[in-house]
C-alpha cells in the first residue's frame, strides 16, 4: 500500500530560491508541452515514418531550446510530463473532467514532484532535515514518525496560499492485515447533514463547530480592507495574505476536526456505509452551498475510506439515488410527496412516526447490510 505524510519545512532564502525556480520551470514545461499538443508544429506534421500519429518532444529535447531548464531537478520536469499525460487520460475517459488547462505564474499554490532513487531522498539523523536533490538539506518540523519498514518513493514540494512550504512524502509498504467480516452490530450508517456532519442511524450527530461561520466577521472586515487596496501594490498584497492565512485557519480546523472524528469512527466500527453523494453539485445550492462547502463531506468521507482500510475494514458506498430519506424503514414504503423542509413525517403505511435523517440513516445502513451479504 502506498502512504504519504504531509510535514511543514523552512527552507533557507537561497533554498527558497531554487524551489521557486522549479516551480516556474515546471509550469514553463507543462504550458509548452500542452501548447504543443493543441497546435502542433510544422516539424512534427513533416514526419514521414509516423503521418498518423503525433509525435511530441520530450523534456530533454526543450533542453537544448531552453538550456536553463537544466539548472532544476530533472525528474521534476519529467513529473510534469507525466501530469500532462494523466491530465489528457481523464480527459478522454470522461469529458467532464474538461480539457487541460495552462498553469498560471499569478496562482500563489505551485508546487512539483521528484522521485527517489537509491537515497537521494532521506531523512537524516535525528529528525530535523530532508535531504532533497538540488535543495540538500532541509529543516523539518517531523511531527509524527515514519515507519523503518515504508520504503521512500517521491516527494512533493508545495507552497501554499499563505507562503508556507510544506513537502509531502510518498512511501510504500507491505501490510499483512487480513480483511475483517464485519458483524451485522458492527455496522454504521451515516445520512448527510448540511449543518452536523453527518446523523448516525442511532440519531446521534457530529455537531460540525461550522468554522467558517465564525470566521466570517473577520473575514467580511479583512476583505472589505483589500477593496480599498489599489490591485497589484504592496498594501494589497500584505492584505491579501492575512486574508489567506485566515482561510488557511479554517481548513486546518476542518481537517482536524475531520482527522478525529474520522479515526474514533474507525476504530469503533467495523463497516461505515454512506451515501455516493455528489458534493460539487450540492455546493451550486443557493441555499445550503456554504454549509456543503464549510463541512467538508467529501474530504471526510476520503478519511473515512483510508482510516478503515488501514484497519482492515471497509467503507460501503450506497447509490447516491437510493430513496434513504423517502423511504419508511419499518414497512418500506415510499413517501413521495415529502419536502425537504419536513423533518418530521408519518409513514401512510404503517403509521410510524419517523425523524428524517435517523430514518434515512437506518435506511443507508439496511443497504449496506444487504450488499455486504448480512441482511
Amino acid at each position: 500500500m502506498n502512504k504519504a505524510y504531509r510535514f511543514r519545512i523552512y527552507p533557507t532564502p537561497t533554498q527558497e530560491t531554487m524551489i521557486r525556480k522549479t516551480f516556474g520551470c515546471v509550469r514553463f514545461l507543462y504550458n509548452q508541452m500542452l501548447a504543443e499538443r493543441k497546435a502542433p508544429s510544422e516539424w512534427d506534421r513533416t514526419d514521414a515514418e509516423r503521418p498518423k500519429r503525433q509525435k511530441f518532444r520530450t523534456p530533454a529535447a526543450f533542453k537544448t531550446e531552453f538550456p536553463w531548464l537544466r539548472e532544476v531537478d530533472s525528474l521534476a520536469l519529467c513529473n510534469a510530463e507525466l501530469n500532462l499525460k494523466s491530465a489528457f487520460r481523464h480527459f478522454f475517459r470522461d469529458k467532464r473532467t474538461g480539457y487541460p488547462k495552462f498553469k498560471s505564474r499569478k496562482n500563489p499554490v505551485q508546487s512539483y514532484t521528484t522521485n527517489n532513487q537509491k537515497g537521494t531522498i532521506r531523512l537524516e539523523a535525528g529528525g530535523k532535515h530532508v535531504r532533497i536533490p538540488k535543495l540538500g538539506e532541509i529543516r523539518i518540523k517531523l511531527h509524527r514518525h515514519i515507519p523503518e519498514s515504508h520504503t521512500i518513493k517521491s516527494a512533493t514540494i508545495s507552497r501554499s496560499s499563505s507562503g508556507k512550504y510544506h513537502i509531502s512524502i510518498l512511501t510504500y509498504y507491505e501490510t499483512e492485515e487480513k480483511p475483517i467480516f464485519p458483524h451485522p452490530d458492527k455496522v454504521l450508517g451515516l445520512d448527510y447533514s448540511s449543518k452536523a456532519l453527518y446523523i448516525d442511524h442511532r440519531n446521534t450527530s457530529a455537531d460540525y463547530p461550522k468554522y467558517l461561520r465564525n470566521m466570517e466577521i473577520r473575514l467580511k472586515n479583512e476583505q472589505r480592507v483589500l477593496s480599498r487596496r489599489k490591485t497589484g501594490g504592496s498594501n494589497w498584497r500584505k492584505q491579501k495574505l492575512r486574508i489567506a492565512r485566515l482561510h488557511e485557519k479554517v481548513a486546518n480546523q476542518r481537517k482536524d476536526f475531520l482527522h478525529k472524528v474520522s479515526k474514533q469512527l474507525a476504530e469503533t466500527w467495523e463497516a461505515i456505509v454512506v451515501e455516493d453523494l455528489n458534493m460539487k453539485a450540492m455546493s451550486q445550492s443557493l441555499s445550503l452551498g456554504k454549509a456543503t462547502m464549510d463541512n467538508g463531506n467529501g474530504l471526510f468521507r476520503t478519511f473515512l475510506g483510508y482510516k478503515l482500510a488501514d484497519r482492515g475494514k471497509r467503507l460501503v458506498r450506497i447509490d447516491k439515488w437510493f430513496p434513504s430519506s423517502k423511504r419508511c424503514g419499518a414497512c418500506s414504503k415510499i413517501n413521495k410527496l415529502l419536502t425537504l423542509k419536513e423533518r418530521v413525517w408519518v409513514c401512510e403505511g404503517c403509521g410510524r412516526i419517523h425523524l428524517r435523517d435517523a430514518n434515512a440513516a437506518g435506511n443507508i445502513r439496511a443497504e449496506g447490510l444487504r450488499m455486504l451479504g448480512l441482511a
